[in-house]
């Protein structure tokens, strides 16, 4: 089992529309003064003369009756494993689209069922790790760290796992899993061509320069996508979408942070060695089949993009995973992370013990997130089993586990996830131009505007600096 299948890609992948995320911090800025309206039980029909204010939230009186769970395609396998292992459990699955692609569908729903009183899901997966960023002013999401789930469970996410489901200290959704940037590699050509696999960005640009002369059509990255600057610009730590109190957002990418990273993408798209198509488009699939030496991107790109019939469909035995390359003299370690989701549970779930059994299981139960999932869970221990498959499978190779383990811990936190879009931004702003044969470094002001533009349209204080 590899990495991730062509068809989940369509869910980890970019989301050109909307991509919403949120860390802990950035959470807070959006949410704060709402969150203790969402745990009064002020918003529509979460409360009635049976309520009851229980870990920490006005709970809708419980009755029995089945689990209406809602999932897109790609976790319909979890609830069908989960029903498997639960048979006396009553299941209502329903498959949506997964928010993905910024689709809005789940807040529109809940808007409606919010107006009529009824109709909420118990449980629901969705693609855009921000939802909480409506889900709780909206009261929509109950806090699993009040007493629905224990400590020594939550303990067990990675690292910063849980940030995007934080408000004020509670915790409103369990993550999935992650996707962070590493650096994907033929490890057949680089031995057979003599290369080093880089562990500075300089020594990565020298490299691609070098690529590109020695072994014209052979490529070290690509820039093509909407998602670029959360590989690229994120690992480089460029304080595009720092959000850093209630409503404020610090956006500065002329900084050198930023003008590095973009010089260096100017630079190999210039001398052929990185693309300017999209990893998931045809003509990459068609025009750079057997092309990829290096491939900076999430962790779910080995299955995605190499590991697929429909992709790059690399063979058995040739692509193996090393840590993103760095810039001399970083304090620590930093990368990006491109998708990942998470699993809420409804504040107006009337079967709340089935719903907190049913997230634990498929967020932390190793005959879903290890042997079924498709992406590295989010859960510590399932990572681990999941890891260990991977090595069974054979398809990289060396161990992938390290690499993927340490990378976990390292998604850069100065890179917030406010209710804008850095994907349409980008898309809009700089890839039409880099199409067009425009520099990225050119184009820094013209993307510090439309990022200022579009926070300040969603009502946030942006600063320079």
């Amino acid at each position: 089992m590899a990495l991730v299948n062509r068809a989940v890609s369509a869910r980890n992948r970019p989301r050109p529309v909307r991509m919403r995320a949120v860390l802990a911090v950035g959470v807070a800025a959006l949410v704060a003064a709402a969150v203790a309206a969402c745990t009064s039980g002020s918003s529509s029909g979460s409360a009635s003369s049976a309520s009851a204010t229980k870990d920490g939230f006005t709970q809708a009186p419980q009755s029995s009756g089945p689990l209406t769970v809602w999932v897109d395609s790609t976790r319909v396998p979890a609830a069908q494993a989960y029903q498997k292992a639960h048979p006396d459990v009553k299941l209502n699955i329903v498959t949506y689209d997964g928010d993905a692609n910024g689709s809005n569908t789940l807040q529109t729903k809940v808007e409606l069922y919010d107006r009529t009183g009824s109709g909420w899901p118990d449980v629901v997966f969705s693609a855009e790790n921000n939802e909480i960023s409506w889900t709780v002013p909206a009261g929509f999401t109950a806090p699993l760290n009040e007493g629905l789930i224990p400590s020594s469970t939550l303990s067990n996410f990675a690292t910063g796992a849980l940030d995007p489901c934080t408000v004020d200290g509670k915790v409103y959704c369990l993550r999935n899993d992650l996707a962070m940037v590493v650096l994907w590699y033929n490890a057949k050509l680089m031995k057979q061509w003599g290369y080093q696999v880089p562990t500075t960005w300089p020594q990565y640009e020298q490299l691609g320069q070098e690529v590109a002369k020695q072994h014209p059509g052979y490529l070290v990255g690509n820039a093509g996508d909407t998602f670029t600057p959360e590989i690229y610009m994120w690992a480089s730590q460029c304080q595009a979408n720092n959000i850093t109190s209630i409503r404020a957002v610090t956006v500065n990418v002329t900084s050198p942070e930023c003008t590095r990273m973009a010089s260096l993408i100017d630079t190999l798209t210039k001398a052929g060695s990185m693309s300017k198509l999209s990893v998931f488009s045809t003509a990459f699939d068609k025009n750079e089949k057997g092309k990829v030496l290096m491939l900076p991107g999430p962790a779910w790109f080995g299955g995605a993009v190499f590991d697929s019939s429909s992709g790059l469909n690399t063979p058995k035995g040739q692509i193996a995973v090393a840590p993103v390359p760095q810039w001399p003299g970083s304090a620590a370690p930093s990368t990006g992370n491109v998708g990942g989701g998470l699993w809420l549970v409804s504040a107006h779930s009337r079967h709340l013990t089935e719903a907190v059994d049913f997230v634990t299981w498929v967020t932390g139960n190793n005959a879903y997130q290890a042997d079924l999932a498709p992406g590295y869970p989010a859960y510590a221990p399932a990572a681990s089993a999941w890891l260990a498959n991977q090595a069974k499978s054979g398809y990289y190779t060396d161990n992938i586990a390290p690499v993927l383990q340490q990378a976990a811990g390292q998604v850069w936190s100065g890179w917030g996830y406010g209710t804008f879009s850095q994907e349409a931004i980008w898309a809009s702003t700089i890839d039409p131009g880099l199409t067009g044969g425009k520099t990225i470094v050119s184009m820094l002001p013209a993307w510090q505007t439309a990022i200022t533009d579009h926070a300040q349209a969603d009502g946030y204080q942006v600063s320079s600096h």
